[in-house]
C-alpha cells in the first residue's frame, strides 16, 4: 500500500519540480546547519580532549571563579570571571612538596608584527620555560626558551604563526615586533590537532610564547594570567596535592575562593559543558531554519489539496478510502522532508570537508548525529503534513467534484 502511495506522491511532486525543489530547501538548510554546527562541536570536543590528555593526568590546572559544580551550567558563568591570579600564587604553589613544575599562563597581546604585515588574531602570552615541559608539544624547529633566557626577547610561535607572519615553516633566528618591541623568533611548535590550549581559549598553532619577564616589560607590571599549569611529580597523591593548592591560594586571596583547581578528569568535564552548551545553544538557533522548513512543507501541502479538490473528489468515487487518501498525503510530506534531509546530510559533509581544507576547524560527523538528522526529517514530514492530510481525507466526495 505505501509503495503506491509513495510511487504516486512522487508522480504529483514530479509535476511541480521547482515548487518542491524550493520547499525542501528549508529542510535542506536547517538539517545541513544542524549537522555542521553539532559536528563542528564534536570536532571542538575532540581537539581538546586531545590537548588535556597530552598533559597528562599529573597535571592541574588553577583557573580564575569557582566552579561549583561540575554539573552545573550556571556555575560556569562564574568560572569565565576576569582573573583574579597573581604572581604570588605561582611562587606558593612551587613551595608543595609533590609539584615538580609550575608555569603560570599570561595574557600579554592578540597582535604581532613583521615589518609590514600583522596578524591580529594571535595569541600572546608570557611564561616560563617549564611551559615547554608541560604541554608536552613538540618543537619542530629550534627549542623553548630556557631559565636563562628570561631576559632576553624570545619567542616560540605556533605552526600558524610562522606560515601566516613570516610565510615559512622555520623562521628561527628571525625577527618580529610585539607591542613595539622586537622578539627573535627561539622555536616553532609542531602542528597540533589537538590546538585548544586547555580552557584559554587558544590556539596553540596560533600562538605565541615570551618569557615572564619580558611580558611583565610589555605590559608594565601588570599581570594578567588567565591560568596556572601545576606538574605533579610521577607517582605523587594528586588528592592531597589539590587540598594544599586550595589551602595556599585560600590564604593568598585572604579567605576568598574565587579560583579552581582543576584535576585532569575534572578539565575534561568542564571542556565537555562548555563545548555542548554553546553547541546546543546555536544548533537551537539553526534548527528554526528546519521549522520554517516544516511549515513551508505544510503550506504547499495545504495549497496542494486546494489544487488537487477534484482528483481527491474521484478518487473517492470510485472507492478510495479516507485512510488511502491521508496515507498519500502524508507519503508527499514524508518524501519533501526525508529527501531534504538526505540532501542536507550531502550539504554539511560539503561544508565539513571546506572547512577541513580552508580553515583550522576539525568537524566530525558521527553515526548518531547521521540518525539524529534522519529521525528529525522524518518528525517533520509527518508532523507537519498532518493538518493537509486530514484535510485531504475529510473532503466529501459530491461537494469536492461540485467545486471543481
Amino acid at each position: 500500500m505505501w509503495n503506491g502511495n509513495f510511487k504516486t506522491s512522487l508522480a504529483s511532486l514530479r509535476d511541480s519540480r521547482w515548487r518542491t525543489f524550493f520547499t525542501m530547501m528549508g529542510i535542506i538548510i536547517g538539517i545541513s546547519s544542524v549537522v555542521t554546527v553539532v559536528s563542528l562541536g564534536e570536532g571542538l570536543k575532540y581537539q581538546i580532549t586531545a590537548q588535556i590528555n597530552q598533559l597528562g593526568p599529573n597535571v592541574l590546572t588553577v583557573r580564575p571563579g569557582k566552579l561549583t559544580s561540575t554539573g552545573s551550567l550556571s556555575s560556569l558563568y562564574s568560572f569565565l570571571a576576569p582573573s583574579t591570579l597573581t604572581p604570588k600564587d605561582a611562587s606558593g604553589l612551587r613551595s608543595i612538596s609533590s609539584v615538580r613544575n609550575v608555569a603560570p599562563v599570561e595574557f600579554v597581546t592578540s597582535s604581532v608584527r613583521d615589518g609590514n604585515s600583522q596578524l591580529d588574531n594571535v595569541f600572546v602570552a608570557g611564561s616560563s620555560s617549564n611551559l615547554g615541559t608541560i604541554l608536552n608539544q613538540p618543537i619542530a624547529y629550534g627549542g623553548f626558551f630556557s631559565d636563562s633566557d628570561q631576559t632576553d626577547n624570545f619567542a616560540v610561535i605556533g605552526s600558524a604563526v610562522a606560515a601566516n607572519l613570516f610565510g615559512e615553516f622555520n623562521p628561527v633566528g628571525e625577527t618580529m615586533q610585539i607591542d613595539g618591541q622586537d622578539f627573535v623568533v627561539h622555536g616553532v611548535f609542531t602542528p597540533s590537532s589537538g590546538s585548544l590550549l586547555s580552557l584559554s581559549q587558544a590556539d596553540l598553532n596560533s600562538s605565541i610564547f615570551i618569557p615572564t619577564t619580558a611580558a611583565e616589560s610589555l605590559t608594565g607590571g601588570r599581570t594578567n594570567i588567565l591560568q596556572i599549569f601545576v606538574q605533579l611529580r610521577p607517582g605523587s597523591d594528586v588528592n592531597s596535592s589539590v587540598a594544599q593548592a586550595n589551602r595556599i591560594l585560600s590564604q593568598n586571596h585572604g579567605g576568598a575562593n574565587d579560583f579552581t583547581v582543576l584535576k585532569h578528569s575534572q578539565l575534561l568535564g568542564v571542556s565537555d559543558q562548555l563545548v555542548n552548551a554553546a553547541t546546543r545553544f546555536i544548533s537551537g538557533i539553526a534548527a528554526i531554519s528546519l521549522l520554517v522548513g516544516g511549515i513551508g512543507i505544510m503550506n504547499i501541502l495545504l495549497v496542494s489539496v486546494s489544487e488537487r479538490t477534484r482528483e481527491i473528489g474521484i478518487r473517492k468515487a470510485i472507492g478510495a478510502t479516507n485512510r488511502q487518501i491521508l496515507n498519500q498525503f502524508l507519503a508527499e510530506g514524508l518524501i519533501l522532508s526525508i529527501g531534504g534531509g538526505i540532501i542536507g546530510i550531502g550539504f554539511s559533509y560539503l561544508i565539513n570537508l571546506l572547512l577541513r581544507l580552508y580553515s583550522g576547524w576539525k568537524p566530525i560527523i558521527s553515526l548518531p548525529v547521521l540518525f539524529l538528522a534522519v529521525s528529525v526529517s522524518v518528525a517533520a514530514g509527518i508532523i507537519f503534513s498532518l493538518a493537509p492530510a486530514f484535510k485531504a481525507a475529510r473532503k466529501d466526495p459530491i461537494d469536492a467534484l461540485r467545486s471543481s
